[in-house]
């Protein structure tokens, strides 16, 4: 079975300059004000591959820790993210 030729060329019904209204970051605030979202290091990410990973991870933390107790981040949490 051949594969297409990849192209990097828009097809011809993709004609951006016939279309009208679009507004770039329109929703945008709402987007940003609306989330809660945290960016994972590497090997985070490499542990829980799905939100729901996480999310069920850090469920278990939140039943097993004291009530009220907030630990700070590590000292190299900002180096990591370089």
């Amino acid at each position: 079975m051949k594969k297409a030729k990849e192209s990097d060329e828009l097809r011809p019904e993709y004609d951006f300059g016939r279309m009208s209204g679009g507004v770039t970051g329109k929703y945008a605030a709402a987007y940003r004000g609306g989330t809660n979202l945290a960016r994972l290091d590497p090997d985070v990410a490499e542990a829980f591959k799905t939100d729901s990973a996480v999310n069920e991870a850090l469920r278990a933390i939140i039943r097993i820790a004291p009530k009220g107790q907030n630990s700070p981040a590590p000292a190299d949490a900002a180096s990591r993210r370089r």
